[in-house]
């Protein structure tokens, strides 16, 4: 029999049979806003960061959402709970941001593509049940729209104080996947890709975005369903009786679909029983769960760049920081600096390989962030003393990292390394 925790059962019912509250008065539906059974068609929308993420979950299959209110995230739970029900989907709102989570653990054991979206302090709640997803090898999307921290900090203004809590936040040994958009349109394409590796890889997935994406508002095109990718998790056959370790990624069952089997967060053999004092069943579960995200990195790890393999300057960004690059990079070339930049869509796993590719081409890399350095310390680990590393750093008020900043920076830095 499957064990949940309350919050997963009631979830994993709720989606099954379909037991929602029904509202005391009819809504009537937008005139001008037809009721969509499907996501959108292929069109060009102005939308803001937070509704591209919402109708990309609903493109990648999303059929279940629970979550908890807070700034600068609650426009996604307030776009599907609107849409979800059009597309015959569930919204739930829970007690917190622990029991959102849970919830759509059950919901994506009983089969369906399911998320949370939340902000700092609810991630941090979250973190438990992270280690849960994870060690259950439970499909899930997690959004962190970040802002400015520790605790309730500055709610309403952009921070990316999140990095090294999204990688190392739960305890024990595991690994993450975690995607970085830079823009409205991204925030689209990388939640279904969120999705697909979630399905794919059977683990829990981070889109990491942050405030200032999350709300600027930019018009973006989305395709027609026909020219998505979609990922849909591996099924088992009748016969198969092992779904935690015959296979890297072994297949899933659903609740109700009448497998015999346990799910439990302590150590488990390949059939789900419990073994939480042999350490040969630990440490071929836990190898096995790191090293299915590790050993596939290559195909998880997505960047754009540019000059990688020649360039007096290296900048090293993401999300909305990177957007300054671009003309941080046409700055630089009055200033006859050829300058070039590695913009991270994949944070998690780290893209050591092409961060190391760069660093034999140039004289200097710059790390911006608006936080205190959590991605430079990784840089720095990465090039092993090869190449300078430098800190671009801005926190508090939501204040962007400018151009003229990064130029600055790259000229009296660069200058001085003649």
């Amino acid at each position: 029999m499957f064990h949940f925790y309350e919050a997963e059962l009631i979830a994993a019912h709720r989606y099954k049979h379909r037991l929602y509250l029904k509202p005391t008065t009819k809504i009537p539906t937008p005139k001008k806003e037809a009721p969509m059974t499907q996501a959108a068609p292929q069109s060009t929308h102005f939308w803001q960061g937070n509704e591209g993420c919402a109708e990309g979950a609903i493109a990648a299959g999303c059929r279940f959402f629970a979550g908890y209110p807070i700034t600068p995230a609650t426009e996604i739970a307030e776009h599907l709970a609107k849409r979800l029900p059009q597309v015959g989907g569930i919204a739930i709102q829970m007690e917190d941001e622990i029991a959102s989570l849970g919830a759509v653990i059950g919901a994506s054991w009983a089969g369906a593509k399911a998320m949370t979206a939340t902000s700092g302090p609810g991630f941090s709640l979250m973190q438990e049940n992270i280690g849960y997803a994870f060690m259950t090898e439970t499909p899930c999307v997690i959004v962190n729209i970040q802002r400015a921290g520790p605790s309730t900090g500055q709610a309403t203004k952009c921070g990316q104080g999140d990095v090294m809590q999204t990688r190392w936040g739960t305890h024990g040994d595991h690994a993450m996947i975690a995607l970085s958009p830079n823009s409205v349109q991204e925030m689209y394409n990388l939640t279904i890709r969120a999705f697909n590796l979630a399905e794919r890889y059977r683990t829990p997935v981070v889109l990491l975005a942050d405030e200032i994406i999350a709300h600027m508002r930019e018009e973006i095109t989305t395709p027609q369903l026909k020219e998505i990718e979609i990922v849909d998790r591996k099924k088992p056959k009748r016969t198969e009786k092992t779904f935690f370790g015959s296979q890297d990624i072994p297949p899933m069952p659903a609740v109700g679909e009448g497998y015999n089997i346990p799910v439990t967060g302590s150590t488990h053999n390949e059939t789900g029983h419990r073994y939480t004092a042999d350490p040969i069943v630990h440490r071929k579960l836990v190898e096995r769960l790191v090293g299915k995200i590790e050993r596939n990195a290559d195909q998880l790890i997505e960047y754009e760049g540019y000059n990688i393999d020649e360039c007096e300057a290296g900048i090293i960004s993401y999300g909305c920081t990177s957007r300054a690059i671009y003309e941080t990079v046409e700055l630089a070339k009055k200033e006859h600096i050829k300058t070039g930049f590695i913009r991270l869509k994949t944070i998690w796993p780290f893209p050591d390989r092409v961060i190391q590719r760069m660093a034999q081409n140039t004289k200097a890399l710059f790390v911006a962030e608006m936080n205190l350095k959590q991605l430079f310390y990784e840089v720095k680990r990465a090039v092993e003393g090869t190449v300078s590393v430098f800190p671009i750093n801005k926190i508090g008020g939501g204040e962007m990292i400018t151009p003229g900043e990064l130029l600055s920076e790259i000229v009296r830095r660069t200058r001085n390394l003649d």
